[in-house]
């Protein structure tokens, strides 16, 4: 017997279940399938990001998170040559240490509470798209093999992504030349449990990161023939750090490379690919998941819109370079920090000249916290185009983000454009914001607020900037918007 799936998501770590539960909140019906017997355990990826964040607190688990994690308020750098440059990250930027089991557990709940539960010990063997629906065959350890039709897959499978492999998309790229150790356990000595330690020797670089329950995290790029030992990662921490500190009660210490490779399409026909099936890369800086869960905010908005029949088909096809777009930013910053890791004398003189250059000047506060944060990152304007005229006099600017732009996170509006009105209620544009909802209730919602002239920014479901000025371009955003639906409604109401 054939099953059938609306969406079926293989792989089942944080970006598979992140995806299937933002697909769930948005009332989409989804399966979720995963060849382990079981979930992963380990803290591995333990930064979480804002843009990750946001999703956990639209899937009611930003509570639970901040009571189980660490928030550190600064990233603090201890240079080779003296001195140390401190970073402060404040509530926008923070990002919470949490491992990477404890979030993959709250998302595996919050799952559950809508209905899902993973099917465990269940393997890809073959992925056959066809022009309305996929077929997926999957087998289990005992032999049993089962035939899914879905109209959608997503593949959240990994580095070795089976459902990658199936649809033949390739998976380019190069093995980054470093090998790094990584220990957990609780340091005895002074040391700062407020601030993430970056501590730039001329040996190396040593991150000494605090972490839940009064632990800290020990990494750095290690030679080759390094053993995963704790003497080994004592003896890093020595090498490198400020004097002084003892690893014990060391729970975890392991040996592990990185590659940095994108896939050659995200998106094939009614398959897509998100996180690491998708991109990998160097993990200084921990951006692996505050890049692979934003794949899926970006894409689940647009799928369930397309499910529920709100939006038009062809919204999909902007995931790819959207989010290839934020992928090339991400590993043009993330492998300018890693080099910087393993950087030779002369490099980390220059290193240090420079960080200390962009301190005193207020760079890294103004700058290097919001890229790490994410507010950085930005997407072609794929889906509405420049306005005529160009986009310079729109603040804020179309395909960014900004944290004093940010969604409302309810559940009735999710899913939603969210349309903000500046000038009162009353005005010529207010008045045609409010007949612009009113005409497609299902794609926007309209927030009139006071201000001293009429502007409007449309915020997309996930947070970025679709339009944004005056009344001047009212029209030509709200034809565009109308424009992403089904049926394109009538000529969109004028505000100037």
């Amino acid at each position: 017997m054939t099953r059938h799936t609306t969406v079926l998501v293989v792989g089942a770590g944080p970006c598979g279940l992140a995806m299937a539960a933002q697909l769930r909140r948005l009332g989409v019906d989804v399966t979720v399938v995963d060849a382990a017997e079981q979930a992963h355990t380990g803290s591995r990826a333990i930064l979480l990001w804002p843009p990750v964040l946001e999703v956990l607190g639209e899937l009611g688990l930003a509570d639970e998170a901040a009571r189980d994690g660490v928030r550190p308020a600064a990233l603090h750098y201890h240079l080779g040559s003296g001195g140390s440059v401190r970073v402060p990250l404040g509530d926008d930027n923070a990002p919470l240490v949490l491992p990477q089991e404890r979030t993959g557990r709250l998302l595996a709940q919050s799952l559950a509470d809508r209905g899902v539960h993973v099917e465990w010990g269940t393997r890809v063997t073959k992925v056959a798209p066809g022009e309305h629906t996929v077929s997926v065959t999957t087998a289990r350890a005992d032999g049993t093999t089962t035939d899914i039709e879905a109209d959608w897959v997503i593949g959240a499978d990994g580095l070795r992504s089976q459902v990658r492999a199936q649809l033949g998309i390739d998976f380019s790229g190069a093995r980054f030349p470093a090998t790094f150790l990584l220990a957990e356990g609780t340091i005895e000595g002074r040391i700062s449990t407020d601030d993430i330690h970056y501590f730039l020797a001329d040996t190396g670089v040593a991150l000494v990161a605090p972490m839940p329950g009064g632990a800290f995290r020990v990494s750095g790029a290690v030679p080759e023939g390094t053993e995963a030992t704790a003497e080994q990662a004592q003896a890093l921490l020595d090498e490198r750090g400020p004097g002084g500190l003892r690893l014990t009660d060391v729970r975890h210490v392991t040996l592990f490379s990185s590659d940095e490779r994108v896939a050659g399409a995200l998106r094939s026909g009614r398959c897509f690919l998100v996180g690491d099936a998708a991109h990998v890369h160097s993990p200084i800086g921990g951006q692996g998941l505050n890049l692979g869960i934003p794949d899926t905010r970006n894409l689940a908005w647009k799928l369930a819109g397309v499910v529920h029949g709100r939006l038009h088909e062809s919204v999909l096809d902007s995931y790819d370079p959207e989010r290839r777009a934020v992928i090339g930013q991400t590993l043009k910053a993330t492998g300018r920090m890693a080099r910087q890791a393993v950087a030779g004398p002369v490099a980390r003189h220059l290193r240090d000249l420079t960080w200390r250059l962009l301190s005193s000047t207020g760079v890294l506060a103004r700058g290097y916290a919001p890229m790490l944060a994410g507010w950085r990152s930005r997407y072609p304007d794929v889906l509405f185009g420049a306005p005529a005229g160009g986009t310079r006099r729109s603040r804020p600017q179309p395909g960014t983000r900004h944290p004093g732009w940010r969604p409302n996170p309810s559940d009735e509006l999710a899913g939603r454009f969210q349309l903000l009105t500046y000038g009162g209620q009353e005005t010529q544009l207010g008045t045609a914001a409010a007949e612009l909802a009113g005409r497609l209730p299902e794609l926007v919602t309209h927030f009139p607020l006071d201000g001293r002239t009429q502007r409007f920014v449309l915020l997309r479901p996930d947070g970025y900037v679709a339009a944004s000025g005056g009344a001047d371009r009212f029209a030509e955003a709200a034809a565009k918007l109308a424009a992403l639906a089904p049926t394109p409604s009538s000529p969109a109401p004028t505000a100037g």
